[in-house]
């Protein structure tokens, strides 16, 4: 009688326990915010520091950050090395990408592969019950109760584009903590706590490259090759220095080009298309040219996150109507999905149509597709072919 009545206060305590979380501290406000917050809610919070790059010594600075707001909260501090994984499987495979002639995104891949890939299975094996991130996205219950993302309230910052790649099983275990709030709110929060963070200012652009231009970064790698630069109808008007240095839309430094009396550039150019084989890139002037748009874009590798989507748009030929973006923070527009069907009528996974109502500007190959419900529920994602 006496064990089982040991067992019942066992069992009581286990479930009084608090979860686990183990937040991905940046060294930012976000991430600050949110482990603040977890902790606030209860949670045993343990802050995670993953050192990826170090760029003029950023790394140093923000782990240290970091672990000064581990310590102004009270919680216990980790710092993950994971920079021999983040060069080959982020750096790396952005230098593959450019070098066959595609716009990759590098932010799409380190959440897949370091932040809820290695990050968050070293979590869950040191005994984590969630992960957590400073991510302006917030997380909802979907069909069959199975979790979901959907736009952050923030719409400026909403970083729900980035997160296509995540599955089910991972989104069981996610914590989202600050998808609810406005970034100045996020702030108002850290200043109330105060967090050391709290007027720490957002890192800008490509993380890894520091003050480095993407296209001086490429050029270490991708061998210099030269040139013409043509007009839609196919005239040569300059030379650049490799059609993989550019991308879809591109303004600024397109090349040298030819300003001859007769045939003056009124309009800045942008670059329309591209042929890495042919080593050309083909410009127009205007950024309102019919040639910058496209109404069809086909998508690869496609992950559906959302259980009641899945069902029905993985026949072919189904189709369904979403809002759907091809750029971060570009406005979601109207669009039908439709599955893809392989010439010989066989089922082709992951491949699928966005037919979007109005065409779509700056539409780059290599880059990524969301597609979400019409209240904002992601409902899953791909690369664009």
């Amino acid at each position: 009688m006496a064990a089982v009545v040991s067992k019942k206060k066992a069992a009581a305590t286990s479930r009084a326990k608090p979860p686990t979380v183990f937040v991905g501290m940046s060294g930012g406000v976000d991430s600050s915010v949110a482990a603040y917050l977890l902790r606030k809610r209860g949670y045993t919070v343990v802050g995670v520091f993953m050192r990826c790059f170090n760029v003029d010594g950023c790394a140093e600075q923000d782990a240290e950050d970091a672990r000064r707001v581990a310590e102004h909260l009270g919680i216990p501090f980790y710092a993950l090395d994971f920079e021999e994984e983040y060069k080959r499987r982020v750096v790396e495979y952005m230098v593959r990408e450019y070098a066959a002639g595609l716009t990759p995104n590098p932010d799409v891949m380190c959440n897949r592969e370091i932040k809820f890939g290695l990050f968050f299975d070293k979590a869950r094996a040191m005994g984590a019950d969630y992960v957590a991130t400073g991510h302006y996205v917030r997380l909802q219950s979907g069909a069959r109760g199975r979790k979901m993302l959907a736009i952050a309230r923030d719409r400026n910052k909403d970083q729900s584009y980035f997160l296509w790649t995540l599955t089910g099983r991972q989104l069981d275990h996610c914590l989202f903590p600050i998808g609810g709030f406005l970034k100045s709110e996020v702030r108002e929060i850290a200043r109330r706590a105060g967090i050391p963070t709290a007027e720490k200012k957002d890192s800008q652009g490509i993380c890894f490259l520091g003050q480095v231009r993407l296209e001086d970064f490429l050029k270490q790698y991708i061998p210099a090759r030269p040139g013409a630069v043509l007009s839609l109808s196919g005239e040569k008007v300059g030379e650049h220095a490799g059609a993989q240095l550019y991308t879809i839309g591109q303004r600024r430094g397109i090349g040298n080009l030819k300003h001859r009396p007769g045939n003056a550039i009124h309009e800045p150019l942008y670059v329309a298309s591209k042929d890495v084989r042919a080593n050309t890139i083909t410009v127009v002037q205007g950024a309102e040219h019919p040639a910058l748009y496209r109404q069809r874009v086909k998508v690869a590798q496609a992950n559906i996150i959302s259980a009641g989507l899945r069902g029905r748009s993985l026949r072919p030929g189904a189709s369904l109507a979403v809002m759907a973006r091809v750029r971060y923070r570009q406005p979601l527009a109207k669009a039908a999905l439709r599955h893809s069907e392989a010439p010989t009528g066989k089922k082709n996974e992951g491949e699928y149509e966005l037919r979007f109502e109005r065409p779509q500007k700056f539409v780059a190959e290599g880059q990524s597709a969301v597609w979400y419900s019409i209240k904002g529920e992601m409902l899953g994602g791909g690369i664009i072919t």
